[in-house]
Protein backbone atom coordinates (compact mmCIF):
# COMPACT_ATOMS: atom_id res chain seq x y z
CA UNK A 1 0.00 0.00 0.00
CA UNK A 2 1.65 3.12 -1.22
CA UNK A 3 1.73 5.75 1.17
CA UNK A 4 0.48 8.96 -1.02
CA UNK A 5 -2.58 6.63 -1.24
CA UNK A 6 -2.98 6.93 2.48
CA UNK A 7 -2.40 10.10 2.48
CA UNK A 8 -4.72 11.33 -0.70
CA UNK A 9 -7.50 9.39 0.86
CA UNK A 10 -7.21 11.47 4.57
CA UNK A 11 -6.57 14.62 2.56
CA UNK A 12 -9.40 14.38 0.84
CA UNK A 13 -11.66 14.13 3.59
CA UNK A 14 -12.19 10.45 3.61
CA UNK A 15 -11.99 7.35 6.54
CA UNK A 16 -8.83 5.84 6.66
CA UNK A 17 -9.57 1.91 7.44
CA UNK A 18 -7.83 -0.67 9.34
CA UNK A 19 -5.85 -1.90 6.87
CA UNK A 20 -4.41 1.90 5.73
CA UNK A 21 -3.76 2.56 9.52
CA UNK A 22 -1.62 -0.47 9.89
CA UNK A 23 0.17 0.24 6.70
CA UNK A 24 1.06 4.03 8.44
CA UNK A 25 2.11 2.50 11.64
CA UNK A 26 4.31 -0.47 10.36
CA UNK A 27 5.69 2.21 8.25
CA UNK A 28 6.78 4.33 11.21
CA UNK A 29 8.31 1.68 13.01
CA UNK A 30 9.72 -0.13 10.50
CA UNK A 31 11.03 3.33 8.61
CA UNK A 32 9.34 2.62 5.08
CA UNK A 33 7.64 5.43 5.46
CA UNK A 34 9.51 8.60 5.47
CA UNK A 35 9.57 11.63 7.75
CA UNK A 36 8.02 13.94 4.74
CA UNK A 37 4.90 11.25 4.19
CA UNK A 38 4.28 10.89 8.14
CA UNK A 39 3.90 14.82 8.64
CA UNK A 40 1.79 15.20 5.19
CA UNK A 41 -0.82 12.39 6.90
CA UNK A 42 -0.41 13.57 10.51
CA UNK A 43 -1.40 17.32 8.90
CA UNK A 44 -4.24 15.76 7.16
CA UNK A 45 -5.40 14.31 10.47
CA UNK A 46 -4.93 17.71 12.40
CA UNK A 47 -7.25 19.44 9.11
CA UNK A 48 -9.94 16.44 8.62
CA UNK A 49 -10.18 14.83 11.60
CA UNK A 50 -10.40 10.94 12.87
CA UNK A 51 -13.85 9.21 13.50
CA UNK A 52 -14.24 7.41 16.80
CA UNK A 53 -13.51 3.95 14.64
CA UNK A 54 -10.09 5.22 12.97
CA UNK A 55 -9.21 6.81 15.72
CA UNK A 56 -9.68 3.31 17.61
CA UNK A 57 -7.70 1.82 14.64
CA UNK A 58 -4.82 4.07 15.13
CA UNK A 59 -4.40 3.40 18.77
CA UNK A 60 -4.64 -0.13 18.52
CA UNK A 61 -1.78 -0.33 15.99
CA UNK A 62 0.21 2.01 17.56
CA UNK A 63 -0.96 -0.25 20.90
CA UNK A 64 0.70 -3.34 19.31
CA UNK A 65 3.63 -1.82 17.03
CA UNK A 66 5.96 -2.78 20.13
CA UNK A 67 5.68 -4.64 22.98
CA UNK A 68 2.19 -5.63 25.12
CA UNK A 69 2.40 -6.34 29.00
CA UNK A 70 0.52 -9.16 30.03
CA UNK A 71 0.16 -9.22 33.82
CA UNK A 72 -2.01 -12.41 33.59
CA UNK A 73 -0.41 -15.00 35.79
CA UNK A 74 2.10 -12.18 37.13
CA UNK A 75 0.81 -12.96 40.72
CA UNK A 76 -0.13 -9.60 41.75
CA UNK A 77 -2.38 -8.59 44.36
CA UNK A 78 -4.90 -6.47 43.01
CA UNK A 79 -6.47 -5.14 39.39
CA UNK A 80 -3.91 -3.13 37.61
CA UNK A 81 -4.72 0.46 37.19
CA UNK A 82 -3.45 3.60 36.56
CA UNK A 83 -4.13 7.03 36.02
CA UNK A 84 -2.57 9.96 33.42
CA UNK A 85 -2.82 13.35 33.42
CA UNK A 86 -2.64 15.81 30.67
CA UNK A 87 -0.54 18.19 32.57
CA UNK A 88 -0.34 21.22 34.60
CA UNK A 89 1.83 23.32 36.80
CA UNK A 90 2.36 22.14 40.63
CA UNK A 91 0.84 19.13 39.32
CA UNK A 92 2.49 16.31 41.73
CA UNK A 93 -1.02 14.17 42.12
CA UNK A 94 0.82 10.86 40.62
CA UNK A 95 3.20 10.76 43.33
CA UNK A 96 0.55 10.35 45.71
CA UNK A 97 -2.15 8.36 43.92
CA UNK A 98 -0.05 5.55 43.03
CA UNK A 99 1.01 4.61 46.51
CA UNK A 100 -2.59 5.64 47.61
CA UNK A 101 -4.11 2.90 44.87
CA UNK A 102 -1.74 0.63 46.04
CA UNK A 103 -2.55 0.79 49.47
CA UNK A 104 -6.23 0.67 48.67
CA UNK A 105 -5.33 -2.79 47.04
CA UNK A 106 -4.49 -1.44 43.11
CA UNK A 107 -1.56 -2.53 41.60
CA UNK A 108 -0.11 0.70 39.72
CA UNK A 109 2.51 0.49 36.64
CA UNK A 110 2.47 3.66 36.06
CA UNK A 111 4.44 4.79 33.01
CA UNK A 112 4.81 8.93 33.50
CA UNK A 113 7.21 11.54 31.16
CA UNK A 114 9.07 14.19 31.20
CA UNK A 115 8.05 18.02 31.72
CA UNK A 116 8.11 19.76 28.31
CA UNK A 117 6.90 23.58 27.72
CA UNK A 118 5.42 25.17 30.55
CA UNK A 119 3.98 21.64 32.24
CA UNK A 120 5.91 19.59 34.97
CA UNK A 121 6.81 15.71 34.67
CA UNK A 122 6.67 13.34 37.29
CA UNK A 123 10.00 11.80 36.17
CA UNK A 124 11.90 15.18 36.50
CA UNK A 125 10.55 15.48 40.08
CA UNK A 126 11.47 11.55 40.86
CA UNK A 127 14.97 12.90 40.12
CA UNK A 128 15.20 14.70 43.40
CA UNK A 129 15.18 11.33 44.97
CA UNK A 130 19.04 9.98 44.60
CA UNK A 131 19.19 6.88 43.14
CA UNK A 132 15.74 6.55 41.60
CA UNK A 133 15.89 4.18 38.95
CA UNK A 134 13.14 5.25 36.59
CA UNK A 135 14.04 2.30 34.19
CA UNK A 136 13.93 -0.88 35.89
CA UNK A 137 15.00 -4.31 34.37
CA UNK A 138 11.34 -5.81 33.68
CA UNK A 139 11.94 -8.81 36.44
CA UNK A 140 13.06 -5.45 39.22
CA UNK A 141 9.50 -3.93 37.97
CA UNK A 142 7.74 -6.89 38.70
CA UNK A 143 9.45 -7.39 41.91
CA UNK A 144 8.45 -4.18 43.06
CA UNK A 145 4.98 -4.11 41.88
CA UNK A 146 4.44 -7.04 43.70
CA UNK A 147 6.00 -6.00 46.86
CA UNK A 148 4.84 -2.32 46.71
CA UNK A 149 2.02 -2.61 44.59
CA UNK A 150 3.12 0.28 42.26
CA UNK A 151 5.90 1.69 40.72
CA UNK A 152 6.37 4.72 38.61
CA UNK A 153 8.76 4.18 35.96
CA UNK A 154 9.48 5.73 32.75
CA UNK A 155 8.08 4.25 29.56
CA UNK A 156 10.05 1.37 27.74
CA UNK A 157 11.54 1.85 23.78
CA UNK A 158 9.95 -1.33 23.55
CA UNK A 159 6.12 0.33 24.40
CA UNK A 160 4.52 1.87 21.88
CA UNK A 161 7.14 2.56 19.48
CA UNK A 162 5.33 3.98 16.59
CA UNK A 163 3.88 6.83 19.08
CA UNK A 164 7.57 7.75 19.83
CA UNK A 165 7.83 8.47 16.18
CA UNK A 166 5.40 10.02 15.57
CA UNK A 167 5.59 12.63 18.48
CA UNK A 168 8.82 13.28 17.19
CA UNK A 169 7.40 14.32 14.00
CA UNK A 170 4.63 16.16 15.06
CA UNK A 171 6.38 17.89 17.61
CA UNK A 172 8.35 20.01 14.85
CA UNK A 173 5.55 19.91 11.92
CA UNK A 174 2.79 21.61 14.17
CA UNK A 175 0.65 18.48 14.33
CA UNK A 176 0.62 18.15 18.26
CA UNK A 177 -2.82 19.76 18.25
CA UNK A 178 -4.97 16.96 17.24
CA UNK A 179 -7.93 15.26 19.50
CA UNK A 180 -7.62 12.18 17.56
CA UNK A 181 -3.34 12.30 17.85
CA UNK A 182 -3.57 13.10 21.48
CA UNK A 183 -6.12 10.27 22.16
CA UNK A 184 -3.92 7.72 20.02
CA UNK A 185 -0.37 9.04 21.76
CA UNK A 186 -1.81 9.06 25.06
CA UNK A 187 -3.70 5.38 25.13
CA UNK A 188 -1.43 3.40 23.07
CA UNK A 189 1.08 3.79 25.38
CA UNK A 190 -1.85 3.01 28.27
CA UNK A 191 -2.87 0.51 26.00
CA UNK A 192 0.80 -1.64 26.57
CA UNK A 193 0.93 -1.64 29.64
CA UNK A 194 -1.56 -4.26 30.29
CA UNK A 195 -4.31 -1.93 32.28
CA UNK A 196 -7.35 -2.95 33.61
CA UNK A 197 -8.75 0.57 34.26
CA UNK A 198 -7.67 3.74 33.65
CA UNK A 199 -8.48 7.02 34.94
CA UNK A 200 -7.64 10.78 33.24
CA UNK A 201 -7.17 13.89 34.14
CA UNK A 202 -8.14 15.97 31.59
CA UNK A 203 -7.38 20.13 32.45
CA UNK A 204 -8.83 23.04 31.30
CA UNK A 205 -7.92 26.26 32.29
CA UNK A 206 -4.76 28.83 31.58
CA UNK A 207 -2.60 26.50 32.91
CA UNK A 208 -3.82 23.59 30.68
CA UNK A 209 -3.51 22.44 27.06
CA UNK A 210 -7.22 22.56 27.10
CA UNK A 211 -7.88 25.99 27.34
CA UNK A 212 -12.07 26.17 27.35
CA UNK A 213 -14.31 23.73 28.78
CA UNK A 214 -15.52 22.61 25.07
CA UNK A 215 -11.84 21.55 23.76
CA UNK A 216 -11.33 20.03 27.19
CA UNK A 217 -14.73 17.86 26.73
CA UNK A 218 -13.85 17.21 23.04
CA UNK A 219 -10.71 15.47 24.33
CA UNK A 220 -12.29 13.95 27.79
CA UNK A 221 -14.88 12.46 25.53
CA UNK A 222 -12.86 10.86 22.83
CA UNK A 223 -10.48 9.73 25.66
CA UNK A 224 -13.23 7.54 27.53
CA UNK A 225 -14.78 6.35 23.75
CA UNK A 226 -11.86 5.71 22.30
CA UNK A 227 -10.37 3.39 25.27
CA UNK A 228 -13.34 2.07 25.82
CA UNK A 229 -13.33 0.84 21.68
CA UNK A 230 -9.64 -0.62 22.56
CA UNK A 231 -11.05 -2.24 25.42
CA UNK A 232 -9.79 -0.29 28.16
CA UNK A 233 -12.99 0.59 30.90
CA UNK A 234 -11.83 4.48 31.48
CA UNK A 235 -13.39 7.46 33.48
CA UNK A 236 -12.27 11.23 32.54
CA UNK A 237 -12.65 13.79 35.40
CA UNK A 238 -12.10 17.30 33.70
CA UNK A 239 -10.31 19.40 36.40
CA UNK A 240 -9.67 23.26 37.10
CA UNK A 241 -5.66 24.32 35.49
CA UNK A 242 -6.89 27.97 36.49
CA UNK A 243 -4.11 28.23 39.58
CA UNK A 244 -1.11 26.15 40.27
CA UNK A 245 -2.28 22.87 41.90
CA UNK A 246 -0.68 22.39 45.51
CA UNK A 247 1.29 25.01 46.48
CA UNK A 248 4.96 24.33 44.87
CA UNK A 249 5.94 24.32 41.50
CA UNK A 250 9.81 23.22 40.51
CA UNK A 251 10.80 19.42 40.87
CA UNK A 252 12.27 18.92 44.12
CA UNK A 253 9.72 21.63 45.34
CA UNK A 254 6.86 19.60 44.34
CA UNK A 255 8.70 16.60 46.05
CA UNK A 256 8.90 17.69 49.08
CA UNK A 257 5.18 18.54 48.77
CA UNK A 258 4.04 15.44 48.18
CA UNK A 259 5.71 13.84 50.63
CA UNK A 260 4.28 16.16 53.53
CA UNK A 261 0.88 15.18 51.72
CA UNK A 262 1.54 11.71 52.70
CA UNK A 263 2.97 11.93 55.89
CA UNK A 264 -0.07 13.99 56.61
CA UNK A 265 2.12 17.74 57.55
CA UNK A 266 0.59 19.48 54.86
CA UNK A 267 -2.24 18.74 52.89
CA UNK A 268 -3.50 21.78 50.63
CA UNK A 269 -6.98 21.20 49.93
CA UNK A 270 -7.48 21.50 46.11
CA UNK A 271 -4.52 19.08 46.14
CA UNK A 272 -6.53 16.63 48.24
CA UNK A 273 -9.55 17.04 47.26
CA UNK A 274 -8.61 16.00 43.53
CA UNK A 275 -6.15 13.29 44.66
CA UNK A 276 -9.47 12.33 46.54
CA UNK A 277 -11.49 12.07 43.69
CA UNK A 278 -9.11 10.60 40.95
CA UNK A 279 -8.67 7.56 43.44
CA UNK A 280 -12.22 7.07 44.07
CA UNK A 281 -12.86 6.48 40.28
CA UNK A 282 -9.73 3.81 39.98
CA UNK A 283 -11.20 1.95 42.55
CA UNK A 284 -14.54 1.94 41.43
CA UNK A 285 -12.95 1.09 38.18
CA UNK A 286 -11.42 -2.13 39.54
CA UNK A 287 -14.20 -3.24 41.60
CA UNK A 288 -12.24 -2.28 44.64
CA UNK A 289 -14.94 -0.49 46.44
CA UNK A 290 -18.89 -0.92 45.24
CA UNK A 291 -19.54 2.82 45.69
CA UNK A 292 -18.34 6.10 46.01
CA UNK A 293 -19.34 6.55 49.94
CA UNK A 294 -17.36 3.25 50.79
CA UNK A 295 -14.28 4.08 48.37
CA UNK A 296 -14.08 7.48 49.64
CA UNK A 297 -14.05 5.77 53.33
CA UNK A 298 -11.28 3.43 51.79
CA UNK A 299 -9.01 6.07 50.30
CA UNK A 300 -8.97 8.19 53.79
CA UNK A 301 -8.34 5.28 55.59
CA UNK A 302 -5.34 4.78 53.58
CA UNK A 303 -4.28 8.13 53.83
CA UNK A 304 -4.61 8.89 57.24
CA UNK A 305 -3.37 5.51 58.57
CA UNK A 306 -0.10 6.09 57.23
CA UNK A 307 -0.69 2.83 54.92
CA UNK A 308 0.00 4.89 51.37
CA UNK A 309 3.44 6.86 52.95
CA UNK A 310 4.21 3.25 53.36
CA UNK A 311 3.65 2.15 50.19
CA UNK A 312 6.20 5.36 48.70
CA UNK A 313 8.37 4.81 51.26
CA UNK A 314 8.67 0.57 49.88
CA UNK A 315 8.67 1.67 46.12
CA UNK A 316 11.10 4.89 45.84
CA UNK A 317 13.81 2.26 47.96
CA UNK A 318 12.86 -1.36 46.04
CA UNK A 319 13.76 1.05 42.78
CA UNK A 320 17.12 2.38 44.69
CA UNK A 321 15.95 5.62 46.04
CA UNK A 322 16.20 6.56 49.85
CA UNK A 323 15.91 4.29 52.31
CA UNK A 324 13.98 6.17 54.45
CA UNK A 325 12.62 9.20 52.12
CA UNK A 326 10.64 10.54 54.91
CA UNK A 327 13.90 11.41 56.90
CA UNK A 328 14.80 14.12 57.79
CA UNK A 329 17.15 15.93 54.98
CA UNK A 330 16.26 13.93 52.54
CA UNK A 331 15.78 16.95 49.95
CA UNK A 332 18.42 19.23 51.33
CA UNK A 333 20.83 18.59 48.64
CA UNK A 334 18.13 20.34 45.95
CA UNK A 335 17.82 23.65 48.13
CA UNK A 336 18.15 26.84 46.10
CA UNK A 337 20.83 29.00 46.87
CA UNK A 338 18.90 32.02 46.74
CA UNK A 339 15.23 31.94 48.02
CA UNK A 340 13.44 35.40 48.15
CA UNK A 341 9.83 36.07 48.69
CA UNK A 342 7.83 37.48 46.59
CA UNK A 343 5.96 40.63 47.76
CA UNK A 344 2.40 41.47 46.75
CA UNK A 345 2.81 44.93 44.75
CA UNK A 346 -0.45 46.04 46.49
CA UNK A 347 -2.99 45.42 48.50
CA UNK A 348 -6.20 43.31 47.55
CA UNK A 349 -8.05 40.32 46.94
CA UNK A 350 -5.53 37.89 44.40
CA UNK A 351 -8.29 37.46 41.97
CA UNK A 352 -6.43 35.24 39.60
CA UNK A 353 -3.31 33.92 38.05
CA UNK A 354 -1.84 33.22 34.80
CA UNK A 355 -0.60 30.05 35.49
CA UNK A 356 1.13 29.19 32.24
CA UNK A 357 2.71 32.53 32.84
CA UNK A 358 3.99 30.80 36.23
CA UNK A 359 5.07 27.35 34.78
CA UNK A 360 7.24 29.39 32.05
CA UNK A 361 8.81 31.23 34.65
CA UNK A 362 9.80 27.94 36.45
CA UNK A 363 10.97 27.06 33.12
CA UNK A 364 13.01 30.32 32.71
CA UNK A 365 14.81 29.72 36.31
CA UNK A 366 16.04 26.80 34.78
CA UNK A 367 13.33 24.23 36.15
CA UNK A 368 12.12 22.82 32.88
CA UNK A 369 12.61 22.71 29.46
CA UNK A 370 12.36 24.71 26.20
CA UNK A 371 13.57 21.24 24.16
CA UNK A 372 13.86 17.42 25.45
CA UNK A 373 17.48 17.30 25.35
CA UNK A 374 17.28 20.90 28.00
CA UNK A 375 19.15 19.92 31.10
CA UNK A 376 16.68 21.03 34.72
CA UNK A 377 17.79 22.24 37.36
CA UNK A 378 16.01 20.43 40.07
CA UNK A 379 16.50 23.15 42.78
CA UNK A 380 14.45 26.17 41.49
CA UNK A 381 10.93 26.99 41.74
CA UNK A 382 8.25 28.89 43.59
CA UNK A 383 6.89 27.80 46.84
CA UNK A 384 4.31 28.90 50.03
CA UNK A 385 1.85 30.01 46.72
CA UNK A 386 -0.80 31.71 47.60
CA UNK A 387 -4.11 30.80 46.08
CA UNK A 388 -6.68 33.34 43.93
CA UNK A 389 -9.30 34.69 47.14
CA UNK A 390 -6.76 35.52 49.37
CA UNK A 391 -6.82 39.02 50.53
CA UNK A 392 -2.95 40.57 51.53
CA UNK A 393 -1.46 43.88 52.30
CA UNK A 394 1.24 45.77 50.04
CA UNK A 395 4.20 43.47 50.48
CA UNK A 396 3.38 40.84 51.80
CA UNK A 397 4.45 37.44 50.92
CA UNK A 398 2.26 35.83 47.95
CA UNK A 399 4.99 33.07 47.21
CA UNK A 400 8.78 32.41 48.00
CA UNK A 401 11.01 32.26 44.29
CA UNK A 402 14.39 29.45 44.38
CA UNK A 403 16.51 30.50 42.33
CA UNK A 404 20.61 29.62 41.33
CA UNK A 405 21.41 33.32 41.50
CA UNK A 406 20.23 36.75 42.44
CA UNK A 407 19.55 37.89 38.66
CA UNK A 408 17.46 34.92 37.81
CA UNK A 409 15.87 35.84 41.62
CA UNK A 410 14.77 38.68 40.51
CA UNK A 411 13.43 37.97 37.00
CA UNK A 412 11.27 35.25 38.40
CA UNK A 413 9.53 38.24 40.52
CA UNK A 414 8.72 40.09 37.90
CA UNK A 415 6.96 37.03 35.77
CA UNK A 416 5.21 35.97 38.91
CA UNK A 417 3.95 39.41 40.08
CA UNK A 418 2.88 40.41 36.26
CA UNK A 419 1.19 37.04 36.38
CA UNK A 420 -1.50 38.35 38.84
CA UNK A 421 -5.18 39.98 38.63
CA UNK A 422 -6.21 41.56 41.59
CA UNK A 423 -9.65 42.68 43.03
CA UNK A 424 -11.52 44.02 46.16
CA UNK A 425 -12.86 41.30 47.01
CA UNK A 426 -12.74 37.76 46.71
CA UNK A 427 -15.12 35.62 44.17
CA UNK A 428 -16.22 32.09 45.39
CA UNK A 429 -13.72 29.74 44.68
CA UNK A 430 -14.97 26.72 41.70
CA UNK A 431 -14.70 23.43 41.88
CA UNK A 432 -11.25 21.59 41.49
CA UNK A 433 -13.29 18.91 39.65
CA UNK A 434 -15.81 20.13 36.87
CA UNK A 435 -16.91 17.13 34.87
CA UNK A 436 -17.16 13.68 35.18
CA UNK A 437 -17.55 11.67 31.35
CA UNK A 438 -17.72 8.05 31.41
CA UNK A 439 -18.77 7.24 35.11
Amino acid sequence: MLPQDVIRTKRDGGALNAAQVDAFVRGLVDDTWSEGQAAALAMAIVLRGMDRDECVALTRAMTHSGEVLDWRGAGLPGPVLDKHSTGGVGDKVSLMLAPLAAACGAVVPMVSGRGLGHTGGTLDKLASLAGYDIAPAPARLLQVLRDAGCAIVGASARLAPADRRLYAIRDVTATVESVPLITASILSKKLAAGLQGLVMDVKVGNGAFCADLPTARALATSLVEVARGAGLPTVALITDMNQVLGDTAGNALEMREAIDFLAGTRREPRLLALTDALVVRLLRLGGLAGDETSARARVRRALDSGAAAERFARMVAALGGPVDVFAAGVLDRHAAPVQRVVPAPRAGVIAGLDTRAVGMAVVELGGGRRRATDPVDLRVGFSDVLPPGVRVAAGEGIARVHAADTAAADAAIAAYTAALSWDEAAAPAGPVVIETLGA
